[in-house]
């Protein structure tokens, strides 16, 4: 198996040493940057597998590092943030990130999100056992993990990918936010009902025609969502 690089985006050098010591200890490859412009750099150089990205950074804020590299790049990313206000949360999930943990951390919570994230980019989920879906304009391929609509490709990132597999393989049932965490995020996000929100509207940002008036992926009031099929 191919060792994991991780990229680590922090201007305390304090957080850099110990999240290099950590990651090292458990196998995996790391660089790291201390402000946003280098992160872009070296990310442009090194294509990490996954970045951990603090926010309140010199020259270029975790937010703006986050904004750019989506532009290009799926590449999972977390942020780190000594904030734990909900809005700086749904705001680092909105621009694309993966997941947000909150300083300070303990290093087993650090892994069981570098998990999940991990078990997300590798679709082990739910495992299909059909090779494609098509609903009206959308078509899914499974084996190449590549989402279409109307003919062209859609980039989604691995957890976008994998919630859109969970909503297609149970297609026009109702599935409750417990339901889409665990088996999407894992038991460990049980209670994290904004990633589920925030992941949803930018579901159907992609995917469909009028993403404020849904018709592929609906809300069911109180429950959770729905995926349904189009004619």
């Amino acid at each position: 198996m191919k060792t994991k690089r991780i990229l680590i985006v922090d201007d305390e050098l304090s957080i850099i040493k110990f999240l290099r010591a950590i990651l090292e200890a458990r196998g995996y490859e790391v660089s790291a940057a201390m402000d946003g412009a280098d992160a872009i750099h070296i990310f442009e150089m090194e294509q990490p597998d996954l970045l951990l990205l603090d926010i309140m950074m010199p020259r270029m804020d975790g937010f703006e590092v986050c904004r750019r590299l989506r532009e290009w790049s799926q590449t999972p990313i977390i942020m780190l943030s000594a904030n734990g206000d909900a809005s700086d949360k749904v705001k680092c999930l909105d621009l694309g990130a993966d997941d947000y943990v909150t300083k300070p951390f303990g290093a087993e919570e650090l892994f069981a999100r570098l998990r999940a994230v991990f078990r997300r980019t590798a679709g082990s989920a739910t495992i299909p056992t059909q090779s494609s879906f098509s609903s009206g304009d959308l078509n899914i391929n499974f084996a190449q993990r590549q989402v279409t609509v109307a003919g062209n490709e859609v980039k989604l990132t691995p957890t976008e990918y994998c919630l859109l597999q969970e909503f297609v393989l149970n297609t026009g049932k109702v599935l409750t936010h417990t339901h889409l965490l665990g088996k999407v995020w894992g038991p460990e996000y049980r209670e994290e009902r904004d990633y589920v929100h925030v992941f949803v509207r930018r579901l159907r940002a992609k995917l469909e025609p009028d993403p404020a008036n849904p018709k592929r992926i609906v809300n069911v009031p109180g429950v959770g969502y729905q995926f349904k099929n189009a004619a």
